[in-house]
């Protein structure tokens, strides 16, 4: 039951019932296990997943009434959202995107990534983890023979008083690494160990982007993984691209993509370190670039961290603007859904001043088409892209 005047947020259909919100949470409800809510009248509002030990103690996972929350509603809500893919993936002729974004496909929790003939899932909440199975089942049915692989290893779920896991769930287990085509380009993916669920799949429209800005230009690509950005350099003309990594398995992986994409190794530096330092060197030396790339890992998982990861940004930021020629174009991204959009646009312009530039912003960047936001569940927009030129 809600406490009264608590009703106001899932009138608005938003997913989310924090603790705060509730009269009391039953004790005998089991994790995961669905409940209903109703208000301090008794009216219904909208049926749930019960997750006692996060501050989110209620994900919606219906707001009509008289709706069973079975393996038969998994199999609806789950055909429906490959259905609204099926378009995204002839557009962008790909064998990889997101099938399942989570509260915004009415799923709240869950996470369904294809490559090729593979599908990886994420079941990040109480709500997903106890309809796993069914969930597998469902998908079993709707996507035949593929194989079916569990990257649930993230500490978010320990909020939810869950462990992190991973493993094969259904079918054979996948190869070390398996192709994926994008566009005219083909991309090894590590799906067992790989950063996310093995790839950066909400990032496509934006690797597009690239290739407009990149016609004989000087690029340097931070954070580069296993070289999206910087084949897509490559593909859209580059002069000489330099790749700036940490992880050396990563780079092996981008190693490897250069080479079934028969890109000249000779115009390409893989460098393995930190950005941060690496970028400093470079200022220190003089060195200057047509275009950077800044697509930094997340710097804030929780509000107490939000400061640090602000400095985080401004930093790489400034070291950035620094590097370019003047008429340079940056490419600057974060992934922390709890940084405003303004306020990611704040740091990034006073990095611009405190580097001595004056720049413009040309265009605003998000997610890929396949990672829709519910108008409903703003929290669903966490990637946030800036094209800056600077003078």
């Amino acid at each position: 039951m809600l406490k009264p005047g608590k009703e106001k947020s899932l009138r608005r259909h938003h997913p989310w019932v924090f603790s705060g919100a509730l009269a009391k949470v039953p004790g005998h409800v089991a994790i995961g296990e669905t409940v209903e809510l109703v208000t301090s009248n008794g009216d219904f509002m909208a049926t749930g997943a019960c997750s006692p030990h996060s501050q989110i103690t209620v994900r919606v996972w219906s707001f009509d009434a008289g709706v069973a929350v079975n393996a038969a509603f998994f199999h609806s809500r789950l055909r429906q959202a490959i259905q609204r893919r099926k378009q995204f993936q002839a557009d962008f002729s790909t064998t990889a995107l997101r099938l399942v974004n989570a509260e915004s496909d009415g799923l709240p929790g869950l996470v369904v990534d294809q490559y090729d003939t593979y599908l990886v899932i994420q079941c990040l909440t109480a709500g997903a983890e106890f309809w796993k199975q069914v969930i597998v089942d469902q998908l079993g049915q709707l996507l035949p023979g593929h194989g079916i692989y569990e990257r649930s290893d993230v500490d978010i779920r320990t909020k939810e008083g869950l462990t992190p896991v991973k493993g094969l769930l259904s079918g054979r287990q996948p190869p070390a690494t398996v192709e994926i085509r994008e566009a005219s380009l083909r991309f090894l993916v590590d799906i067992v160990n790989g950063h996310k669920t093995g790839f950066y799949l909400d990032q496509r429209e934006n690797r597009k982007h690239i290739r407009d800005y990149a016609n004989q230009a000087d690029v340097l690509n931070c954070f580069a993984y296993s070289g999206g950005f910087g084949l897509s350099a490559l593909i859209g003309g580059a002069r000489h691209v330099t790749n700036v990594e940490i992880s050396r398995e990563a780079i092996r992986l981008l190693e490897a993509n250069l080479a079934i994409n028969n890109l000249d190794k000779s115009s390409v530096d893989n460098i393995q370190g930190d950005v941060f330092a690496i970028l400093r060197g470079f200022r220190n030396e003089g060195r200057q670039f047509d275009l950077i790339i800044l697509d930094p890992p997340r710097f804030a998982d929780s509000r107490s961290q939000l400061q640090k990861a602000l400095r985080g940004y401004k930093d790489i930021n400034w070291l950035a603007f620094r590097l370019l020629r003047p008429g340079g174009i940056l490419f600057t991204f974060s992934c922390s859904g709890l940084l405003e959009p303004a306020l990611f646009q704040k740091v990034v312009a006073d990095a611009a001043l405190d580097a001595g530039r004056d720049a413009q912003i040309i265009q605003r960047l998000g997610q890929a088409m396949d990672h829709p936001v519910a108008l409903c569940f703003p929290e669903g927009s966490y990637l946030k892209g800036l094209i800056c030129r600077a003078d």
